[in-house]
């Protein structure tokens, strides 16, 4: 299956439904989470383990001070993440991915797509997550 993306100069968006049957179809598609060491220790993580693919793990910003990760793209390099690879960034709900996913793109990498809905997605009336969108409310597999 062709992928979605275009490859132009500007970060493309999908929800984590469509990312994950692209990451499912497309070998070039890999997923980048981006948030911090204590949210996938306490809210989890997304396994792909059934698709036989990993995630990456490379947080965007440095908690608990919240400043930009500077190693960023270091850590996508070490990673063996190639500039050519389809590229899926999910962070908790959009914001901080669509800002790792611009960067990453203006450091030269073709495909660069951010998921909109996140892992948690965005909140409902009373200030929950994962109520009415994202990764785990999609009931896409993930683990604690």
């Amino acid at each position: 299956m062709e992928t979605r993306l275009k490859n132009t100069l500007e970060v493309n968006t999908v929800n984590s439904l469509d990312c994950f049957d692209i990451l499912t179809t497309n070998n070039k598609a890999q997923l980048v989470d981006v948030r911090t060491k204590s949210e996938w220790e306490f809210v989890g993580i997304p396994d792909l383990s059934s698709i036989n693919k990993k995630t990456f793990f490379i947080s965007w910003q440095n908690y608990p001070s919240m400043n930009k990760n500077e190693y960023f793209e270091k850590e996508i390099i070490k990673a063996g993440i190639r500039k050519d690879d389809h590229l899926y960034f999910l962070c908790r709900s959009g914001q901080r991915s669509l800002q790792a996913a611009r960067f990453i793109l203006e450091k030269g990498y073709y495909y660069c797509c951010n998921i909109e809905d996140g892992f948690e997605g965005n909140k409902n009336s009373s200030y929950q997550r994962s109520t009415i969108n994202g990764w785990k409310y999609n009931k896409l597999p993930w683990k604690q």
